[in-house]
């Protein structure tokens, strides 16, 4: 019966750091993936260009985590944003940053930052298995004792750490297999539930696709509870697609989308576009009315153009009641405001998400209250592990989840190698 100081199942991005971080404290570390190849969500990441962290101060970083991001101070401490731009700067990998603190490979391809990855794992001893997925963890007398693969082999080690990901693009590997390992320890697992992840909506508007490919710059959204309170507002760009809106500033939105759903038990919740975030209603009142002053002899529909998507502007006239056709003169100023306060908030209807395998990242997962924030540890199975989506911390796209992954998989990684040693 095989036996190894440290077993890592999933060879994600938290997997990978996890075996060189435990390899390089000397542990003899064996890497079991499922499929045939590793790193596969890491390498379509970042639009397939791998977004490896986030340069944002430590405060700011935790804040854009929303999901329980404050877990991760201990783990930062142990390696934190700065420490994972050193790590593959001192792989021969050169970074960039780009706008909001992102951070990608100069190379601008994934490829880059897998196989450096990959190739270190590998150069510190690391054993490697693909195709041999885990069919449970195994534990006695109240500790873990190994694995048992689904081929029935049985291998042997005091220390499992768990990194195979949560449910979300599950064509990567990420199919929800470690819960119940995790449930089997007795570990809680918190409701599952898509995050970064567009937006669903059956406005007459949407459902025509008047609207299908409309790219919006620099507007903001905001949810909206059913008693008119403001949850959250992203600014940035969005999309209208054939089933609702997409886009940086969508995907940021939907997590408080899902969980004001199930708050407020509503079928449908309002998001509202601000077509001019730094401008007040005023101001766009006037803007406006100034645009269509130019072209006085035009009417107000082209006279627009100059200053809104042509695709958006039929649809603003109809909600505000103003015909296309009028010219300047004949505007009706009352229904211009109406059109200025359109402009300011937009609503559209939402009922839901795309599915949880469709998101981008899974909300939800091990109860971060059994898992000690040092170590990565399971404060119920001594010798049981997770790092990764698998734990209850979820934050937006641009370099965090990933952030994340590496900083609680070198944690576990360390914590483990030094607990086979004990």
């Amino acid at each position: 019966m095989k036996k190894v100081d440290v077993i890592v199942i999933g060879g994600g991005p938290s997997g990978l750091m996890a075996c060189i971080s435990a390899s390089g404290q000397g542990a003899k570390v064996l890497l079991l993936d499922k499929g045939d190849k590793l790193g596969r969500k890491l390498g379509i990441s970042g639009g397939g260009r791998c977004n490896v962290t986030n340069a944002k101060e430590l405060d700011e970083l935790i804040a854009f985590i929303p999901g329980n991001g404050r877990f991760l101070y201990s783990a930062l401490a142990n390696f934190s944003n700065k420490d994972i731009i050193a790590f593959f700067e001192g792989l021969g990998i050169k970074l960039k940053e780009e706008d909001n603190g992102r951070m990608f490979p100069v190379s601008d391809k994934a490829k880059t930052v897998v196989d450096a990855l990959i190739n270190q794992v590998r150069s510190q001893g690391v054993q490697i298995r693909v195709n041999s997925p885990v069919e449970e963890v195994l534990y006695d007398k109240g500790r873990t004792i190994g694995v048992r693969l689904k081929s029935g082999e049985v291998i042997e080690s005091r220390t499992v750490i768990v990194a195979v990901g949560g449910k979300s693009v599950p064509h990567t590997g990420s199919t929800g297999d470690g819960y119940a390992w995790a449930e089997r320890a007795g570990h809680t697992i918190t409701e599952l539930f898509p995050t970064e992840v567009p937006l669903t909506s059956n406005e007459p508007f949407i459902q025509s696709k008047e609207l299908q490919g409309l790219s919006l710059r620099n507007v903001s959204l905001s949810v909206w509870s059913p008693k008119g309170k403001k949850l959250v507002e992203h600014q940035g760009d969005m999309l209208f697609t054939h089933f609702g809106i997409s886009g940086p500033i969508a995907l940021r939105c939907s997590q408080f989308v899902v969980k004001a759903l199930k708050q407020f038990g509503t079928g449908n919740i309002e998001v509202s576009i601000d077509f001019a975030p730094d401008k007040s209603k005023d101001e766009v009142y006037h803007e406006t009315l100034k645009l269509v002053e130019q072209e006085a002899k035009k009417s107000i529909k082209n006279g627009l153009k100059a200053g809104l998507p042509e695709k958006i502007i039929p649809l603003l006239l109809q909600k505000a009641e103003l015909d296309p056709q009028l010219t300047y003169d004949h505007i009706p100023k009352q229904r211009w405001m109406q059109l200025a306060e359109l402009l300011k908030r937009f609503p559209i209807r939402v009922y839901g998400t795309l599915s949880l395998e469709e998101a981008f990242v899974t909300g939800g997962g091990v109860n971060l209250k059994e898992i000690d924030p040092r170590t990565m540890q399971s404060k119920l199975m001594p010798g049981l592990y997770f790092c990764g989506e698998i734990l209850d911390v979820h934050g937006y796209t641009g370099g965090y989840n990933i952030t994340a992954a590496f900083t609680t998989g070198y944690t576990a990684g360390s914590s483990a190698a030094q607990t086979s040693r004990s």
